[in-house]
């Protein structure tokens, strides 16, 4: 449960980041209202989120947390069938 938790939680804190880099600073939901006219880049950014996620993936397989790291990658698909839908449907 807690893997799940960080795996949902952690491409939220990826996206704010991708948000202060590269965001023009008008606020977050223009910059979220900018990415739903260029699916090309929507799907770029929310990909990069998801990056965060390795940290704690990789932590706890070295660990040998499996239940932990199982959480993470089903959160983390959870993110990635719509980012795919983003690129390839939209």
């Amino acid at each position: 449960m807690l893997g799940f938790i960080i795996g949902l939680l952690l491409p939220l804190l990826g996206l704010t980041l991708m948000y202060v880099l590269w965001g023009n600073h008008e606020g977050f939901g223009i910059f979220i209202k900018s990415l739903t006219y260029q699916p090309g880049l929507a799907s770029k950014v929310f990909t990069l989120s998801l990056l965060p996620n390795l940290i704690p993936f990789a932590y706890c397989n070295v660990k040998r947390i499996d239940l932990t790291m199982r959480g993470i990658f089903i959160a983390t698909m959870l993110y990635v069938v719509p980012i795919i839908l983003i690129k390839f449907v939209w």
